[in-house]
């Protein structure tokens, strides 16, 4: 017997749509990486790209628990010497709570270019509204 292997042409990916108010950020962030990975599908498979689309609304309304609103970090560097820059996730949540989400569900999926080509297929939005009606996409509750 052969392991079954679907085609590229073989794949349906379907759009989800999440809302993200009143949902904790790392029960939200781990569901959505298991749509977009494809962990969801009986044809699974860790080297293919199986995942669905995903779009969260309401970024902006997302809570998290105990004192993560003003202990929990965020980070980046440019590369050069004393480029390290901070911030609090109650500032970030002010300025482009969009990116909250997108790093916290970008650290649940593989890190090399099966993940990142994943990752593409999520679209964050800070309030209710999306351009993404055409596509029809199913209200997943978590």
């Amino acid at each position: 017997m052969r392991t079954y292997s679907p085609k590229p042409g073989e794949i349906e990916n379907k759009w989800y749509l999440i809302n993200a108010e009143g949902q904790v950020l790392g029960r939200l962030a781990s569901e959505t990486a298991k749509l977009l990975r494809g962990k969801h599908k009986p044809e699974y498979s860790p080297h293919c790209n199986l995942g669905d689309h995903v779009i969260v609304i309401n970024a902006e309304k997302i809570r998290v628990t105990g004192k993560k609103h003003i202990q929990k970090l965020y980070r980046r560097h440019s590369g050069w010497p004393g480029a390290l820059k901070t911030a609090v996730y109650r500032d970030v949540q002010k300025k482009s709570p969009e990116r909250i989400i997108h790093l916290a569900v970008k650290g649940m999926l593989p890190r090399n270019r099966l993940g990142r080509a994943m990752a593409k297929k999520l679209r964050v939005y800070a309030g209710s509204n999306h351009p993404h009606k055409a596509q029809k996409p199913e209200e997943l509750a978590i």
